[in-house]
């Protein structure tokens, strides 16, 4: 194993592997961990050549740049869905392109991973370091996704999964985590409340927690995602980078993908990172606009419920992320959101869930704003399916005609629809 410790990112403090379980103990939560690897053993060991001739298809072709020993990796041989979280496809949409007057725009699809959203990369990595950790029962607070992709990686490793979701969680995913086995607890109170008491939870049942930033491997396995860029693209990366930012995890996960594909010598520098917040949920958004590292937690109202974080759980890196790479922060209305779901759809043929299609919606407003330049490559980020949320959808694009079953009535209807 390559991995060789943490580094804590608001005090700088190093640690062994097997020093710290969660967070810095100096900083509690705030001192969310950035595992570090020793990159000059992987570039001996470890090239794109070598990556080439993987057989496997998904992100364990990556095991080498993962912080698991490689007894725990047998595991995913067998172990169902595992053996199928990542490399999502990478579509080029021409249509987008010509109508915003750019290049080149690439849509990367994870609403294509088994339970279909993005987290499943993190619940792989983090349901595998449980069972390194000889532990039966693991935990999360979520609001669907990371529970639902959690959910499922916890059956197929016959772990047992208690999951906290916000009571207007919706019930497509609330369904998933109940259809895996999961035992779900439905909070009377937003995502953050959810988080905490997972905490508290975990401590006083002894249960190993998946909480997003708060477990470090949670950007270990988004990172992934990064990988799959570079390689799909030829051994290239986009001039910039569209991604949905709530608690930041998915954002500071691709930065770090990138900064080890930087460290090995494979990319010359990452990509142009662009988070995109719901305006009713946007404090790093705000913070990033003010200049500060600190964040100024607030109650989030937004139809994109898997952004919907009051209280960021991955804030310094995240703004790390964005100004390190001269990128900035975005906010798109719901109904911006709205909109996107039904272009993205009706030009690339995507069907995103709404805090999924923001990210859409930010590519479009950085277009409007002037921030982008004709020649750029970009690249949009979908983190989940639009199957997640039919009540949102139906919303986008309202509700279908009804039509008459007899055929003459019927087509003096049609006549009169498709004028």
């Amino acid at each position: 194993m390559f991995a060789i410790g943490f580094r804590c990112g608001r005090c700088g403090a190093t640690y062994d592997l097997d020093e710290v379980r969660y967070v810095c103990p100096r900083d509690g939560p705030e001192g969310t961990l950035d595992v570090l690897y020793d990159y000059e053993r992987l570039r001996a060991t470890t090239s794109p050549a070598r990556l080439e001739e993987h057989p496997s298809r998904s992100i364990w072709r990556y095991a080498p740049l993962l912080p698991l020993r490689p007894e725990t990796l047998r595991w995913v041989e067998g172990a169902g869905v595992l053996q199928a979280v990542g490399w999502t496809p990478l579509y080029r949409a021409e249509r987008t392109a010509r109508r915003l007057g750019l290049r080149a725009v690439y849509i990367k699809d994870d609403g294509r991973n088994p339970t279909a959203s993005f987290k499943d990369r993190a619940s792989a990595v983090v349901a595998l370091k449980a069972i390194e950790e000889g532990v039966s029962t693991i935990t999360t607070a979520s609001s669907g996704n990371a529970a639902a992709a959690l959910a499922g990686m916890a059956a197929a490793l016959d772990l047992r999964a208690i999951i906290f979701v916000p009571h207007t969680a919706p019930e497509a995913k609330v369904a998933q985590l109940l259809i895996y086995g999961a035992r779900v607890f439905l909070v009377e109170g937003a995502y953050d409340e959810a988080f905490d008491l997972t905490l508290a939870a975990a401590e006083a049942f002894g249960w190993y927690c998946r909480n997003t930033a708060y477990n470090p491997f949670t950007r270990e396995g988004k990172k992934t995602a990064a990988y799959e860029i570079w390689e799909q693209m030829g051994g290239r990366v986009p001039d910039r980078l569209f991604v949905s930012v709530g608690d930041g995890n998915i954002l500071t996960g691709l930065w770090k993908g990138f900064r080890d594909l930087t460290a090995l010598g494979w990319i010359e520098r990452p990509p142009i990172l662009m988070g995109v917040q719901a305006e009713g949920a946007a404090v790093l958004a705000r913070a990033w606009a003010e200049g500060r590292e600190d964040i100024r937690p607030e109650t989030p109202h937004t139809i994109a419920d898997s952004i919907a974080v009051g209280q960021p759980r991955d804030a310094r890196f995240a703004l790390r992320a964005v100004r390190e790479t001269g990128g900035a922060f975005l906010t798109v209305t719901d109904e911006e959101i709205l909109a996107a779901m039904r272009r993205l759809a009706q030009e690339a043929g995507v069907f995103a869930e709404p805090a999924a299609a923001a990210a859409f919606a930010g590519l479009e407003k950085a277009v409007r704003e002037g921030l982008m330049r004709e020649e750029e490559t970009v690249l949009v980020m979908i983190t989940g399916n639009g199957l997640k949320d039919i009540p949102s959808a139906m919303r986008a694009v309202g509700h279908a005609a009804r039509i008459s079953a007899e055929i003459p009535t019927a087509l003096r209807q049609l006549r009169e629809a498709i004028r």
